[in-house]
């Protein structure tokens, strides 16, 4: 697992919509939080998912899901289709139907293309808040500067106003689409409702506090009565979460509760006298992190001994090596998982980090092929592009080193850096080749980029018309 704050989550800074949770004026903000990375709760996460996005007619390939290292109960959806899902909320969830239920809810804003509509919702809102503080302005101008001062001020709640009454009605719209994905899918909706009443609605004395024109979400009370109705007529309410789904997600929690909580709280949730696999890998996790490196060794080895085939298994056991000056060691093990793990971008870097930092020059010869197969797939992986630096560096390779530095820092947004890194490669490598181009490429991108955020006034070098 490896926590940072990523290229997309700066991005979408202040994009962040559809939130669920009780939120008064917006989502939380992606940028104040660290995405976490970790292939098996990504994988999880797709597993409960996509199904869900088939059953609304959407591509699950064209769906990414990010994991939010934040302990509140949170879901929504921002930058178009992209999921992100606090750790709190997967923490907080009683069972897979729970967790299930709101990436459901999260699948009806998508279908409804709800992000584009908010924009536009808010967009409309401005228009009479613009017109208002134009009126408090010549109020103040005509001598009344206390009529003027309330004018300008109402102009906010007024364009509030306008603005939750069209979120209020997208909320409650995929609520109802979540219902209807779960039942085409053959899932209870309950898991939505119990998760509303039980993690939402205790809050809600909270929010009744608030001015009704700041609340950009139903009151919980009011979307669980909407939605029982619907869910206890349909055939599937009755339904119970599958063995495969139960499992994956007792491991989930486990896993976060060890990488994310104290020792002491882990064992205090996974006592020694537990001895299913649930409470070892926690617990496994849990001494890994205090560098108890014995302890976190048998009790993984324990569960590779019952299941040799988990990758992630294997996976873990090659990090805690690795990070404890074992290069060597853990190469076995993460090649072993992505044996078993084919075509997983977060498995094959983890090897390739392996292979360069054992076997330097050697091992850049079968990280590169790992690492230019990851990016392939996520090609805003900065950390995959820097350690394709790393195997391009120990092959002599200096112009590619600095082509994928380049890749690097753009991923990154420090488009200053990408743009010296890619000018610095343009100078060696052969003119009329992918790379050459890709070079330019990113010169012409990252200057975009940075005349974008320049002020306009700058950018026309200051001159007045």
């Amino acid at each position: 697992m490896a926590a940072s704050l990523t290229a997309l989550g700066r991005r979408l800074a202040g994009a962040a919509v559809a939130a669920l949770a009780l939120a008064a004026l917006s989502a939380n903000n992606a940028s104040a939080q660290s995405l976490i990375r970790d292939a098996e709760i990504e994988e999880t996460l797709h597993i409960y998912t996509d199904p869900l996005l088939q059953a609304a007619g959407l591509d699950p390939n064209d769906v990414d899901i990010y994991l939010v290292d934040d302990p509140s109960i949170n879901a929504f959806v921002a930058g178009g289709q992209n999921i992100f899902v606090h750790t709190g909320l997967l923490l907080q969830a009683r069972n897979p139907n729970e967790v299930i239920g709101v990436l459901a809810h999260e699948t009806g804003h998508i279908a409804g293309g709800h992000g584009v509509r908010r924009r536009e919702a808010m967009n409309q809102a401005l228009g009479p808040a613009l017109i208002s503080i134009g009126l408090g302005v010549l109020a103040i101008a005509a001598g009344a500067p206390d009529a003027g001062a309330a004018l300008i001020s109402g102009s906010q709640a007024f364009a509030m106003a306008n603005f939750v009454r069209y979120t209020q009605v997208q909320e409650s719209s995929a609520d109802q689409a979540g219902a209807e994905y779960l039942e085409a899918t053959g899932q209870s909706g309950r898991g939505l409702i119990s998760f509303f009443n039980d993690k939402l609605r205790p809050y809600e004395f909270m929010t009744r506090r608030v001015p009704p024109y700041m609340l950009t979400h139903p009151y919980s009370s009011d979307r669980v009565e909407a939605l029982r109705q619907r869910v206890e007529a349909a055939s599937h309410r009755d339904a119970v979460d599958s063995e495969d789904n139960l499992r994956r997600f007792r491991f989930m929690q486990a896993k976060l509760i060890g990488f994310i909580q104290s020792q002491g709280q882990t064992l205090n949730r996974y006592p020694l006298s537990d001895h299913s696999a649930p409470a070892r890998y926690a617990r496994a996790v849990a001494y890994y992190r205090v560098s108890d490196l014995t302890r976190s060794r048998q009790e993984l080895e324990s569960l590779i001994a019952e299941e040799p085939n988990n990758p992630y298994f294997q996976e873990l056991m090659g990090q805690i090596l690795f990070e404890n000056a074992r290069a060597e060691e853990a190469i076995a093990y993460h090649r072993r998982a992505v044996e078993l793990a084919p075509n997983q971008p977060l498995l094959e870097i983890a090897l390739a980090r392996d292979l360069n930092a054992a076997r330097q020059r050697r091992g850049a010869d079968e990280a590169i092929p790992l690492l230019q197969s990851a990016v392939a797939r996520e090609p805003d992986n900065a950390f995959a592009w820097r350690e394709l630096a790393v195997s391009r560096d120990l092959r002599g390779e200096e112009a590619l080193a600095e082509l994928a530095s380049a890749e690097q820092n753009f991923a990154m947004g420090d488009f200053n850096a990408a743009i010296s890194f890619a000018e610095r490669a343009r100078r060696t490598l052969p003119r009329n080749t992918p790379s050459y181009q890709r070079a330019s490429d990113i010169v012409t991108f990252a200057g975009n980029e940075l005349r974008d955020q320049q002020p306009r006034s700058q950018q026309t070098g200051g001159r007045r018309g």
